[in-house]
C-alpha cells in the first residue's frame, strides 16, 4: 500500500496546496470525506468548511474552502475550489459582517433578492466562523 499520495488544491486564483499527503479529509456534500492513499476512485461536489491535509512527517495543512469539485484517483486527490482561504488567513470579523449581510437581506420581506444565493452565502459565512472556531483549538489562540 502507498504510503502517500499527490494532492493539488486549486482555485481561481490560484495553487494553494500541492504535493504529498498521507491522509485528507474534506466536507463532502453529504458530510466529512476521509481521503487514503489508494482510495476508490470519486468524483463528487464538496461544501464550505475545512480541507486538513496531513502531509508526511509534518503539521497538518489546514485550508478552508467554499465549495467545488473533489476528485480522488487512487494516488492523487485534486480539489477545484470556488475560493481557498489558508487558515492562518481567515478573517473572523469579514466573516461575522458576511454573515449579518446574509441574515439581514432573508429577513427582508419585501424588494427583488435570489434566496438560494443569499442562503448560499449565509452558509458559506457560517462555514467559515466554524473553520476559524476549529482552527483556533488546534492552534489553541484565544
Amino acid at each position: 500500500m502507498a504510503a502517500h499520495m499527490h494532492v493539488d488544491i486549486v482555485s481561481a486564483e490560484g495553487e494553494f496546496y500541492s504535493g504529498p499527503a498521507t491522509f485528507v479529509v474534506l466536507p463532502g456534500e453529504q458530510g466529512e470525506l476521509g481521503i487514503y492513499p489508494r482510495h476508490t476512485p470519486l468524483i463528487t461536489r464538496i461544501r464550505p468548511g475545512v480541507v486538513r491535509i496531513q502531509k508526511p512527517g509534518q503539521e497538518e495543512e489546514f485550508l478552508f474552502v467554499a465549495g467545488g469539485l473533489l476528485e480522488v484517483q487512487p494516488d492523487n486527490v485534486t480539489v477545484l475550489a470556488d475560493t481557498v482561504i489558508r487558515g492562518k488567513d481567515l478573517d473572523e470579523t469579514r466573516a461575522n459582517q458576511a454573515r449579518k449581510i446574509a441574515e439581514d437581506k432573508l429577513a427582508q420581506q419585501h424588494g427583488q433578492i435570489d434566496y438560494a444565493k443569499v442562503q448560499a452565502e449565509l452558509a458559506t459565512a457560517v462555514a467559515e466562523l466554524a473553520a476559524i472556531a476549529r482552527w483556533r483549538t488546534r492552534h489553541h489562540q484565544s
